[in-house]
């Protein structure tokens, strides 16, 4: 008998590399050597298994998220980078339509991950960013909310307009460019890390 876990394991491979709406039950059934009805067993119906494979996602980062912030508590913009490069490479195996996917036909789970992206960028980022610049670490001319809202809410949709900016290029050059030009922007004279230098 297949465990919850297994089959979640499956879900988010299977939702994140071809789209929630184009994998069907059948699909993940046929994967996994099972029966449609053991599916139904674990969950109501599909779109109860796509709400609970994105809250695993959300999860998992957020356990990453936690344990970024724990390590380099000292050291905020840091935090963000490492916080960001960790995105990025969940990012870079999600396929456009995954995303487009929940948008259109899994409210719930569009909704859930809506609500992750809100908490991420104007609570856990700004929150980093206000501390940053409390320490001296930021520029005082800088109002931290604004680049919050200009360059660290929903990168998502920047990397994912039509068609997936990671078959274009590299990850480390999105994120060279989307996360760590626009820190070296705002930082103040006498801040550095390893990844601005």
């Amino acid at each position: 008998m297949i465990t919850k876990a297994a089959l979640l394991k499956c879900s988010i491979e299977q939702f994140t590399q071809f789209g929630s709406k184009h994998v069907t039950l059948d699909d993940l059934a046929n994967e996994l050597g099972i029966s449609k009805k053991t599916i139904y067993s674990l969950f109501k119906n599909k779109e109860d298994l796509v709400t609970s494979s994105v809250e695993s996602l959300i999860n998992e980062f957020k356990e990453d998220i936690n344990r970024v912030i724990n390590s380099n508590g000292k050291d905020p913009i840091l935090s963000v980078i490492l916080i960001y490069q960790r995105g990025f490479e969940y990012l870079k195996y999600f396929k456009p339509s995954f995303l487009f996917g929940l948008e259109k036909y899994y409210p719930k789970a569009n909704t859930l991950y809506h609500n992750f992206i809100e908490e991420l960028s104007n609570s856990i980022v700004l929150d980093l960013l206000v501390k940053a610049k409390e320490a001296g670490s930021i520029r005082k001319d800088i109002d931290v909310e604004l680049v919050v809202k200009l360059y660290f809410y929903r990168v998502d949709n920047l990397v994912f307009k039509r068609d997936s900016l990671f078959e274009s290029y590299t990850e480390e050059a999105l994120f060279k460019h989307l996360v760590i030009y626009n820190l070296k922007g705002i930082i103040s004279s006498d801040y550095s890390n390893s990844y601005l230098e």
